[in-house]
């Protein structure tokens, strides 16, 4: 079991974590029973209520989620990017009330990257997925190092992770810290696929967070940090600037089993 945890990322950054975990501050956050991370201003300011959820694998019909002005959806709605799940996905997006959609892939939306080298695909996928699968995606606003201001609120996606195999796949040592370049300075919510190094990306006895997402974060320190991948820990922590939120849904199985995850964020003239 161990040789098979360590030919899934065989350069997860466990020691460097270890290193930097004494000055690194992770509080954990508790929702209430609604899935909700803080609660709105009730001095009248006008705020969005955003709906985090992530990591569906085709089971969105399973979710409930809750209204708001904001979804997002962090990744990995679908198991291999074929066509007619991401028609599926669209139309199930359409019907939820929410007045923006916010929708970044996740590694196994597979035809979404143009950059992929495919023959780095696991065998089990390869020939799978739809070549730019996204322009299915009509109802929903897809980002891939693309922002997006909502009512003075920056949102801010992208899609790259340390995993091979996969779509978006890039690697730790150069290229990762290249396309965290892309991340605006002002931006208020990070949306990604992958955790940062350290913040709820444990699987197993690996640490698949990114290093230079992580620092990334820490420079630019957004108000939150929406993400997934990781099924095994959603849930909500804070380094004392940021909020980091693990949405994913499914367990390690891939059976819908938690709620989406909801915050109130204050607007901006």
């Amino acid at each position: 079991m161990e040789a098979q945890k360590s030919k899934i990322d065989p350069f997860a950054e466990n020691e460097l974590w270890d290193i930097l975990r004494p000055s690194r501050l992770q509080e954990r956050i508790q929702k209430n029973a609604l899935g909700e991370v803080n609660s709105p201003p009730t001095d009248g300011t006008p705020y969005l209520k955003v709906v985090c959820i992530s990591d569906t694998h085709e089971q969105l019909h399973n979710v409930s989620v809750p209204d708001g002005d904001v979804l997002i959806h962090a990744g990995d709605f679908t198991n291999n990017g074929n066509d007619s799940e991401l028609i599926k996905f669209n139309e199930e997006m359409a019907r939820f009330p929410h007045k923006y959609k916010l929708v970044v892939a996740g590694n196994h939306e597979l035809g979404f990257d143009p950059l992929e080298n495919q023959n780095q695909r696991l065998p089990a996928d390869r020939g799978l997925g739809t070549e730019a699968g996204y322009e299915l995606l009509t109802n929903v606003t897809y980002l891939q190092d693309k922002e997006i201001t909502i009512e003075g609120i920056k949102f801010f996606g992208s899609s790259y992770h340390p995993l091979n195999g996969f779509p978006f796949y890039r690697t730790r040592a150069t290229e990762l810290a290249e396309c965290w370049k892309a991340v605006p300075n002002d931006t208020d919510v990070l949306i990604t696929h992958t955790p940062p190094l350290g913040y709820l990306d444990q699987f197993g006895e690996e640490r698949w967070g990114c290093k230079d997402l992580l620092y990334t974060v820490e420079r630019i320190k957004p108000a939150y940090h929406i993400f997934g991948h990781v099924h095994e820990q959603h849930g909500c922590l804070s380094n004392g600037d940021t909020t980091f939120i693990n949405a994913a849904q499914c367990n390690k199985g891939n059976v819908i089993q938690t709620r989406p995850i909801i915050f109130y964020i204050p607007k901006r003239p």
